[in-house]
């Protein structure tokens, strides 16, 4: 958390522009639950990645790879510094370290079956991902539904194929990541909720509803989004709304966590984002300086 309000801050002493490395921030039309950069963070350093599709609309990371390597290849031309902000790890994988070979998946057949799992409540199709792929470690039902349906089409687990070595993207990261302690985290979380309720999270994803977007539509499978779409389905009281949407995030936080700590390949400098963004900046920079050197 925070790591927009330190991008913003470093933008006043660096010449940058800025990568959305967020796979929620892409959607177009899902603003409050995406904690998407301000008028004022906007306007401190040019964007790319975000509200790229419709909500509707499967967004993968290898799609993101591409798109990102081409931004930056824009941002180095124009003697700028790319930044890559955000916390999905498949996403900085996919372009730091390159992605898997997928072997060719018969158009035709993957709409059909896609249609198959669609139709599937979210816990069946977790147990049918876990059966098709041992490897599967949860991660809500997009990820679910890959799996079962890159085994199904390909007769290949997808974390089989995952762990096979990937091509080489040549792009090498410095990574600065922001963390807090764990009862600070729970707090910044609670008052997070709060706000995002209170800016009108609920009428947002009721309006999309109204519009036509299914409920299972990809950009609704998120954070705080499920919870709402559960509570407008008449399956989740508006009381206990704050509490699910503050746990499934500590959830997700904790996975990230440990997602940072083990499987980030590259130099990182750790920082504890209780300090001010504006120090927080500075030894962003004075440490990816002292790494450049």
């Amino acid at each position: 958390m925070g790591k927009t309000r330190v991008a913003a801050a470093l933008a006043a002493l660096a010449p940058i522009e800025i990568v959305s490395a967020d796979s929620r921030q892409i959607y177009r039309g899902l603003d409050i639950g995406t904690a998407k950069p301000s008028a004022a963070e906007r306007a401190a350093a040019p964007y790319h990645g975000l509200d790229l599709v419709s909500p509707a609309e499967r967004y993968s990371a290898g799609r993101f790879a591409a798109d990102a390597a081409g931004w930056i290849a824009g941002i180095d031309s124009r003697g700028r510094q790319p930044v890559v902000v955000g916390g999905t790890g498949f996403y900085l994988r996919a372009l730091f370290e390159g992605l898997f070979e997928e072997p060719p998946l018969e158009p035709e057949r993957r709409l059909r079956l896609r249609a198959v799992l669609a139709a599937l409540p979210g816990d069946a199709l977790t147990r049918w991902a876990r059966r098709l792929d041992a490897g599967f470690r949860g991660g809500g039902r997009q990820r679910a539904s890959r799996a079962a349906e890159v085994a199904l089409l390909s007769g290949r687990p997808l974390s089989e194929l995952q762990a096979a070595p990937a091509r080489p993207t040549g792009l090498p990261p410095w990574y600065a990541v922001l963390g807090l302690p764990r009862e600070t985290l729970a707090a910044r979380i609670q008052e997070r909720t709060r706000r995002m309720l209170e800016a009108g999270l609920v009428q947002e994803v009721r309006s999309l509803l109204v519009a036509g977007l299914a409920p299972d539509a990809p950009g609704l499978t998120g954070l705080g989004y499920r919870e709402v779409v559960t509570h407008l389905a008449g399956d989740l009281p508006a009381a206990e709304l704050p509490a699910a949407i503050a746990a499934a995030t500590r959830h997700y936080a904790k996975r990230q966590d440990t997602w940072f700590r083990h499987q980030l390949k590259g130099p990182a400098l750790r920082l504890d984002a209780s300090a001010e963004p504006e120090a927080l900046a500075r030894e962003v920079l004075a440490g990816y300086r002292a790494a450049a050197s």
